[in-house]
């Protein structure tokens, strides 16, 4: 049986862009010359693509880091440099990917071919042609292209499908699923049987369908950890009716109300919004002699504990109450659906666009290292000093008069700095003069 891999843990470094050429012209018929440095290419970004045809994270479990190419430098005669491809990524229908430091959802890809830019690529710094002034004709200042996003990310599947069965292992739910869809899940007479979430269309006579999954069996404790059903509890959150099946065989131990109340706890354990999801109880293996009465039993514990759902009863060896129940559940989807888009017209507003920015920060901090030795850390002082290209006089003092008024000088003044004393920003080190 293939694995089924549904988290996995990934890196991507988004190109760098390429630097800006200093350069001039120095042609025959051109009298005046000047500047002619041209701008570097943006850095590739790395983008997610939704792929119906993918079903696991396989390909993410063997290569855990992928780098776009980096933009081409700037070229003389005011040429641009060539801007980086995109690196597409084709993830399935259902990946949800977050941060993995942070933890933050960066966005949600529940449709086919739809889109998530995860690392943007760095922009191409900017070439001297930028920089002449009346002052300064002939500036020998460039910008070093801007590094890409590099990030950790988590990635997560969470089936897409309309309807979840859940209930005790060996209730009968890859059953009911193989009666009813041509899913043709693995089936045998022990716990655990299921160790992957199956998924199959259902079809009905009026033309009615909709997606339907079986997934692995809980058992108490599933929400803190306990068996195989923590794996999965998180496919559930996506499916708008939930089944609750419920076995009815005498012979097995367990009392109906109470396999139906753990269940619900670890549901709710996990997600209480899950309160409001729309459920059908379905008494299961109602061939079984001696099945009537423990339903009849299970019905008036129900009423005891004021739950007033009706309660369905089939068997998938006869297929008594199978039709009946599909097409209840078709009703009730339908009127999911219904709310959800009422729900989505009302918040249009309020609508998440997934699509990470970089905060840009101009806050920095001075912190002593000894005595006469200062480190500035920053990400906007930090960023600055990357894109600055300090092989050239006339970038340093660039820099110089960019962080003078960033307020640079003034702090390191404040925090005891003298003449002659070595400032690091990043890679860059230089001697504090007031």
């Amino acid at each position: 049986m293939p694995t089924f891999v549904d988290q996995t843990k990934i890196e991507v470094q988004a190109g760098k862009g390429g630097d800006g050429m200093v350069a001039f012209r120095h042609e025959k018929y051109v009298p005046n010359g000047g500047p002619a440095g041209g701008d570097g290419g943006r850095g590739g970004s790395i983008i997610f693509v939704a792929d119906s045809g993918l079903r696991t994270l396989m390909d993410f479990r063997y290569r855990r880091k992928f780098k776009a190419e980096n933009g081409e430098n700037g070229r003389i005669k005011s040429q641009y440099g060539r801007g980086a491809s995109d690196l597409y990524l084709k993830v399935p229908v259902g990946t949800t990917v977050y941060d993995f430091e942070t933890n933050e959802e960066i966005g949600d890809l529940t449709k086919n071919k739809q889109e998530l830019v995860v690392a943007r690529g760095g922009r191409g710094g900017r070439g001297n042609i930028h920089f002449a002034t009346s002052v300064n004709t002939a500036p020998e200042i460039a910008e070093n292209g801007e590094p890409g996003e590099d990030r950790v990310l988590r990635l997560e599947i969470k089936v897409l499908a309309d309807v979840g069965l859940v209930g005790f292992p060996s209730v009968g739910k890859s059953t009911l699923l193989s009666v009813v869809t041509k899913a043709k899940p693995k089936i045998a007479a022990y716990s655990f049987t299921t160790l992957t979430p199956n998924l199959g269309m259902v079809i009905l006579p009026d033309g009615r369908d909709f997606s339907m999954a079986d997934l692995p069996g809980l058992i108490e404790g599933a929400s803190n950890g306990v068996g195989l059903g923590i794996q999965f509890l998180r496919h559930i959150e996506r499916t708008k009716v939930i089944l609750h099946l419920v076995a009815m065989d005498p012979a097995n131990g367990r009392e109906a109300i109470k396999d139906y109340q753990t269940i619900r706890h670890e549901l709710l354990q996990y997600d209480q919004s899950l309160e409001k999801r729309r459920e059908i109880i379905v008494a299961t293996q109602m061939d079984i002699p001696g099945a009537e009465e423990k339903l009849s039993q299970f019905k008036k514990d129900l009423k005891s504990q004021q739950i007033n759902k009706p309660v369905y009863a089939i068997s998938s060896v006869t297929h008594k109450g199978i039709d009946q129940l599909m097409q209840d559940t078709a009703s009730l989807i339908e009127q999911a659906e219904k709310e959800q888009v009422a729900k989505t017209t009302e918040n249009v507003q309020n609508v998440k666009e997934y699509k990470y920015e970089q905060k840009q920060k101009q806050e920095f901090e001075i912190i002593r290292l000894e005595e006469h030795v200062f480190e500035i850390k920053g990400e906007g002082i930090e960023r600055l000093v990357e894109r600055t290209n300090l092989d050239y006089h006339d970038g340093v003092m660039r820099l110089a008069r960019k962080l003078k008024n960033l307020g640079v000088d003034d702090a390191l003044r404040k925090k005891g700095a003298v003449d002659g004393d070595d400032v690091i920003i990043g890679s860059f080190n230089f001697e504090f003069v007031q």
